[in-house]
């Protein structure tokens, strides 16, 4: 091999690399998307597996309660503080009980219930899937006749969705009074005057724009770690790395679709 040669393979080596890393991303996406729509009809056509439906139900619901409730009650505490430190700079301390309201309701209420399940729910999905794709108990369900979409991903999806919202008005309760709870044990605000700020700021479209964005972060939570869980191979190893692709695709999926509907909402509003 010539000097030029040598020199044009390392010039095209990393337009290869590029290449092919996007064809991996489009390739994925794609993937993606077929998964969704599969999962998706499975979840909103019969036959139903009511036992399976709630089954996730708690375990998506009702078991990260605890988890949610304490960091919404951390962040609204915290929220509150940094904003009374922030607002004295220019002497707009009495705007904080509105402030903090709208953050919550708006914004950190779902993003962070949806994170806390993608932590949580989105890992455990894809380890329990995954080790069912190990074990051959996913093949051993086409034998007998049953759909693993309708038995393992619809009833996840559908929890999620439903759930995640549920979680979020919990978290939004919880954070606001997390913030009320500051204000008057520390900051000396009137307890009564400060609820009602809170009641006379806030809007319906606040509360039901947070529940809109918990739907849709409780798709792609329940979504990527059915994926990735489905998807999964190569033993022990295998379903380690499809839980943490789920965590880490959940978690960023999150924040990309929260900043595209916060400006679709704004655009509305």
């Amino acid at each position: 091999m010539t000097a030029g040669e040598a020199a044009r393979k390392v010039a095209v080596n990393p337009i290869q690399a590029l290449g092919r890393s996007t064809l991996a991303a489009i390739r994925m996406v794609g993937s993606v998307g077929v998964f969704a729509a599969r999962g998706t009809a499975a979840a909103l056509s019969p036959p139903w597996f009511p036992g399976q439906l709630l089954r996730q139900f708690m375990a998506i619901g009702f078991f990260s309660l605890p988890v949610v409730g304490l960091t919404a009650v951390f962040t609204g505490a915290a929220l509150a503080l940094n904003i009374f430190t922030g607002g004295g700079r220019f002497n707009a301390e009495q705007v904080m009980p509105q402030i903090v309201a709208l953050g919550i309701t708006r914004e950190l209420g779902p993003v962070l219930a949806a994170l806390m399940l993608a932590g949580r729910v989105s890992a455990a999905i894809a380890a329990e899937i995954g080790a069912m794709r190990a074990t051959e108990q996913i093949d051993a369900m086409r034998t007998l006749s049953t759909d693993p979409f309708r038995y393992l991903v619809g009833p996840r999806l559908l929890a999620g969705v439903l759930m995640l919202p549920l979680l979020t008005a919990v978290a939004d309760t919880i954070g606001v009074a997390g913030g009320w709870l500051v204000a008057t044990r520390v900051l000396e605000f009137n307890p009564t005057v400060y609820i009602r700020n809170t009641i006379d700021f806030l809007e319906s479209w606040d509360i039901v724009s947070g529940l809109i964005k918990a739907a849709v972060f409780g798709f792609i939570v329940a979504l990527m770690g059915c994926y990735h869980g489905y998807n999964a191979s190569g033993g022990a190893r295998g379903v380690g790395r499809a839980t943490t692709h789920a965590v880490v695709s959940s978690a960023i999926l999150i924040f990309a679709s929260d900043y595209l509907l916060t400006t679709f909402f704004t655009h509305m509003s």
